[in-house]
């Protein structure tokens, strides 16, 4: 298994008031205190702009890019989302990135709500999909649909529409599949070869289930716990990876526990925690002298 990290296992997000953000050199140097060697991004402003400098940055940590989240709208048929992706592939193409991981998003700053599409705005969708898919062949990067709470591509129809509707790959995120009502060992058994990436946390489904009914805000339910360590959850992990492998799977696992670190727990947070305990959890599964290393 290649093993990356990710700065929201730091709780570094992109959005606004999402919580304390920890300052890159504590995260980079956690990252690879942990034997960690390759990292996603994370959101803007968090590395250097520049692709050059990005990618030095990294290096000294002893860490490269594998890949980053790039949330756009795409439904909306009088907002053109290519410029925006076509300047994040050339930076990823420039920086040597390898997986552009899109987000429908839905045009908004939070995830606590979002639209119901109509048949012309899931055309609009899918159109812009395939425009995104041709432009990224002239700068060799792979690209990615990621089904995330909050965005027009979260529940268990929208997810299989884009699969009917688009050749886009998708990026397995293992949370915010069970968070949205998919489980994501069902996905992998029915759609593996549709897998280039992977996103590994592990949920609360109690929890997830209110956040759907609209009990509970996602953004509070974050907070208070719905995204848990690997194998203090409900997402069967040792189905996926299992499944993904027989599948001939050879693409990163971006171990991505989302977290809130309020302000006034900064001075005591310890995120290093929560990775290497599913660091521990993915080399159990490889058994006695096997092992996921980084």
């Amino acid at each position: 298994m290649r093993i990356a990290g990710a700065p929201i296992s730091w709780g570094v997000c992109e959005v606004p008031g999402w919580g304390y953000q920890l300052d890159r050199a504590r995260v980079l140097a956690e990252m690879r205190d942990l034997g960690l060697t390759a990292t996603e991004l994370g959101p803007e402003g968090f590395l250097p702009p520049s692709p050059t400098r990005c990618r030095a940055l990294l290096a000294e940590y002893g860490l490269r890019a594998v890949g980053g989240f790039v949330p756009v709208v795409l439904h909306e048929d009088d907002h053109d989302p290519l410029p925006v992706v076509r300047a994040a592939m050339r930076a990823f193409a420039d920086g040597d990135v390898d997986t552009v991981v899109l987000a429908a998003s839905t045009g908004g700053e939070s995830y606590d709500a979002r639209p119901e599409l109509d048949a012309a705005a899931w055309k609009t969708l899918m159109t812009n999909l395939r425009r995104i898919l041709k432009s990224a062949k002239e700068f060799g990067r792979s690209v990615t649909l990621h089904p995330h709470v909050g965005t027009v591509v979260q529940d268990p129809g929208e997810v299989q529409r884009v699969l009917d509707g688009s050749p886009v790959q998708l990026c397995l995120d293992t949370g915010h599949l069970l968070a949205g009502g998919t489980d994501p060992a069902e996905l992998v058994s029915r759609a593996a070869a549709r897998i280039a990436h992977v996103h590994l946390k592990d949920v609360d489904a109690a929890m997830a289930e209110r956040v759907r009914a609209g009990e509970l805000p996602y953004g509070r339910a974050v907070k208070e716990g719905l995204y848990r360590p690997l194998g203090r959850g409900d997402v069967d992990v040792p189905a996926i990876v299992a499944g993904l492998t027989a599948a001939g799977y050879d693409g990163w696992y971006v171990l991505e526990q989302d977290v809130v670190i309020a302000p006034g727990d900064a001075a005591d947070a310890d995120p290093r925690e929560n990775v290497a305990e599913s660091l521990a959890y993915l080399n159990g599964l490889a058994g006695p002298g096997g092992g996921a290393g980084p």
